[in-house]
């Protein structure tokens, strides 16, 4: 299937507000108040499988302590790194712990599952750990009819369906293809239905 809804209308860049908490809302929270310096937690792990929000938490803590001037070091695929950078971030986080900056860092598994160095597995383990579950069905359901909702947009159940089935199922892809569609559907003067969205599919232009 073409891509071309990544050239229609680009993915909006991660904040925690538009990340779906689903089961995840104490993670979320944890990690507002941490990125935020609104919280003694400085130290947060989160783990689980690919697509349940790891690097777009990182990514929107990132951009949140630097508007709040808060020292914020993020590490994502830490059960990717090397020896040599596992000691890296094993002295970041010492470093971090002397100096009240914050740490946040992902992976696939809980800190002691890894395969990394005891000393760093076990400095992670110190701080806060949190599993993300992905969202089901029902919540990216009920988030991209909200998201419709938000733009004045009327959107069909079956064009929900027909997304969860058969395109990029992460919501910040799902809800760029909502949104070229609701752009089409105005350009072309046409309801938003699920032939409209077939045809958007299939277009080899860009509207922007």
């Amino acid at each position: 299937m073409k891509q071309l809804l990544l050239d229609i209308q680009p993915l909006p860049a991660p904040t925690l507000d538009n990340f779906v908490p689903g089961a995840n809302a104490e993670a979320l929270h944890s990690l507002r108040l941490a990125a935020s310096g609104s919280s003694d937690v400085r130290f947060i792990t989160l783990w689980g499988q690919g697509g349940c929000g790891k690097t777009h938490l990182l990514s929107a803590c990132e951009a949140l302590a630097s508007q709040c001037g808060i020292e914020l070091i993020v590490a994502d695929n830490v059960q990717t790194l090397d020896d040599a950078a596992q000691i890296e971030l094993f002295n970041q986080y010492n470093r971090l712990r002397e100096s009240g900056g914050a740490l946040i860092a992902a992976g696939d598994a809980a800190p002691m599952q890894m395969g990394l160095r005891p000393d760093l597995a076990t400095r992670l383990s110190w701080g806060v750990v949190y599993q993300l579950h992905p969202l089901s069905d029902d919540d990216k359901a009920q988030a991209l009819k909200a998201h419709a909702a938000a733009r004045g947009m009327k959107l069909p159940d079956e064009v929900v369906e027909y997304c969860l089935r058969h395109l990029r199922r992460d919501l910040r892809s799902l809800m760029a293809t909502l949104d070229a569609l609701d752009k089409w559907s105005l350009t072309s003067k046409r309801a938003v239905t699920l032939p409209l969205l077939r045809q958007l599919l299939q277009l080899p232009l860009d509207l922007n």
